[in-house]
């Protein structure tokens, strides 16, 4: 039985690609620090390691005690529009974690690396964007995912490192921490319902995402290292059909059974319209689901309510408090 790593593997994505990869007979070890998860998301069949990929000694050590075949590579702080204001942060672990992992991957022969990107990467791109298009990222966050994929690219040409680049966008479900302030509209909706405040939007509402129900999403990951095709490619992964913020707040408030409060926030600088194409994804993986949004929805509010409200933490160490939104302040 082959032994697959998942870093961020108590996350949101990163559990459910855990489950997948379990489901599929696979021997997994977590390593996530739970600064954004929480270690009851861990599969109970899996092993934990409690500790991030920016310790570069951990990270080697786990590599030689487990010998992994596959790396997947779900570990980072994902708060795009944070970014901004945490540049150092956001560049220490999504940027020098991700090399400690490379690294690992070329000098222990890891057969397949599966990196989740982001959308972030485009920028204000022409709308489908697609993978041909030369990325133009405007946040740290998404400069930060763009040079992991470049030096993904040089690692390939260098070491030979076999890799899959995975760009989700806006993924929702079960397991994500609604408590997070800073990213995850649907999350922050849910719980802003059950502790009775209205959900903020920035804005008027009327920008579009194309909302993707992790359950879609993870097992195509899982997948990645047994599709010889995928190896050296660049997938969007997502649903296909855009929503506007505010028809979102009107499905979360349906789902979670009361009538829409919204508290509209001075706009913030954000891409208006981002959804993706996915041909590429369906040529090499084959037709793949698209839950419906009121699904999705249906079911990560049935799980909410049973979690119930979260308390929402500020982020600890803001570096420029120039244009921070106030609501991220308190």
């Amino acid at each position: 039985m082959t032994t697959a790593l998942v870093t961020g593997g108590a996350g949101f994505m990163g559990c459910h690609v855990a489950r997948a990869l379990l489901a599929a007979g696979r021997e997994v070890v977590v390593l996530d620090d739970l600064s954004g998860g929480f270690e009851n998301n861990v599969p109970a069949r899996a092993r934990f390691a409690k500790g991030s990929v920016t310790d570069a000694q951990l990270v080697g050590r786990l590599f030689r005690e487990h010998r992994f075949t596959d790396v997947f590579h779900l570990a980072a702080y994902a708060a795009e529009g944070l970014s901004h204001f945490i540049r150092a942060f956001n560049y220490t672990n999504n940027v020098v974690g991700s090399m400690n992992v490379i690294n690992e991957c070329v000098k222990n022969d890891v057969r397949v690396l599966v990196f989740t990107s982001s959308i972030a990467v485009y920028g204000a791109g022409q709308v489908p964007l697609r993978e041909e298009v030369t990325p133009q990222p405007e946040d740290p966050y998404g400069i930060a995912k763009y040079a992991v994929e470049l030096d993904l690219a040089a690692a390939r040409h260098m070491f030979g490192l076999n890799s899959v680049i995975f760009r989700p966008h806006n993924v929702y479900g079960e397991y994500q921490n609604i408590g997070d302030r800073y990213r995850n509209v649907i999350g922050i909706f849910m719980n802003c319902v059950m502790r009775g405040e209205p959900m903020p939007v920035f804005g008027d509402g009327t920008q579009t995402r194309a909302f993707s129900y992790i359950g879609d999403i993870a097992p195509l990951i899982a997948r990645a290292p047994e599709v010889p095709a995928a190896v050296g490619q660049v997938f969007n992964v997502g649903a296909d059909r855009p929503h506007s913020v505010n028809e979102l707040a009107r499905v979360v408030a349906e789902a979670m059974g009361v009538e829409p409060r919204i508290a509209y926030l001075p706009p913030r600088k954000e891409v208006q319209h981002a959804f993706s194409d996915h041909s590429k994804l369906t040529r090499v993986f084959g037709a793949t689901t698209q839950t419906p949004l009121r699904d999705g929805i249906g079911r990560m509010a049935s799980w909410a309510k049973q979690v119930g409200p979260r308390a929402s933490q500020p982020f600890g160490d803001i570096e420029v408090n120039r244009n921070l939104p106030p609501t991220w302040a308190a």
